[in-house]
């Protein structure tokens, strides 16, 4: 069965966003686990949590994504914003140990002139005084487009990073099609090579989810600008490849394409009948 969500509002607490995923047929679903664009969190809602693990287990929604906000930078020039950084991230695991065996993931960073190699030994610098033997969320590193000095445009960028991670047993990728497809990975006619690549470098196994976006850029932009899906220039019918595709169609899903709920159903709906 496909397992497919969408990207929705964390402002309502757990329960509204198992419902929201419920109405539009999604079961899984990415939140922001606090302002995409600041440093604030909700308090936590035992209550809201308990209810919305009760739904989750018997609609099987299963398993949600927790996305860091923005502003985190592990690899930043600024001590201030790498400790910022780094209290975040250890804020978000702790609380989303409210909601165990879940996913977190996060952009890995921009090194701002320092050079990627700088800016690899600082994200794995913070991961390993971060994770936890107990703890219970996989952590995900994004892959990028490659924009500006983004560290993770590369996949042997990822890769350097997890070899260096302690607790690598926590540890896994995101893969955005939207962004590999700006990095110059061409997913549309050599989706096959690019997973040998992927699996060669990083290993398949690493693979926890996939962001399914399209690209209103074309190939190696370097952009990041997400499309609907078939209305970009990765195409329909690289999705539905995507989908139906040996080593990835046991992988949960999440859409990030510029939609309301009505467009995030009529997505969800488009992918379900591709895959059947």
């Amino acid at each position: 069965m496909l397992r497919i969500g969408c990207h929705l509002s964390s402002s309502k607490g757990y329960l509204s966003m198992g419902k929201e995923a419920l109405e539009i047929k999604a079961n899984t679903f990415q939140f922001f686990t606090r302002n995409p664009r600041g440093g604030n969190a909700k308090a936590i809602n035992e209550t809201d949590i308990n209810r919305f693990l009760a739904l989750a287990e018997e609609e099987n929604i299963t398993p949600i994504l927790a996305h860091a906000p923005y502003t985190l930078n592990a690899c930043s020039a600024d001590p201030a914003l790498r400790d910022f950084a780094k209290r975040t991230m250890t804020d978000d695991l702790n609380r989303l140990e409210y909601t165990p065996g879940n996913m977190y993931n996060f952009h890995p960073g921009s090194h701002v002139k320092q050079g990627v190699e700088t800016g690899i030994a600082y994200i794995a610098e913070m991961l390993n005084s971060i994770l936890t033997q107990e703890q219970h969320t996989t952590v995900l590193l994004e892959t990028m487009a490659g924009k500006g000095s983004e560290v993770g445009g590369r996949f042997e960028e990822l890769r350097e990073i997890l070899d260096r991670i302690e607790l690598s047993q926590h540890m896994g990728v995101c893969l955005d099609t939207c962004h590999i497809w700006d990095g110059g990975y061409d997913i549309a006619n050599h989706l096959d090579e690019v997973l040998t690549e992927f699996d060669q470098i990083i290993g398949l196994q690493r693979l926890k989810a996939i962001h399914l976006n399209d690209s209103m850029n074309p190939l190696g932009a370097h952009k990041d600008r997400h499309a609907k899906l078939g209305e970009g220039h990765i195409g329909l019918n690289t999705f539905k490849r995507i989908v139906n595709h040996p080593a990835l169609k046991s992988l949960p899903f999440y859409l990030e394409t510029p939609n309301d709920l009505e467009g995030y159903a009529r997505e969800i709906q488009m992918m379900r009948e591709a895959s059947m």
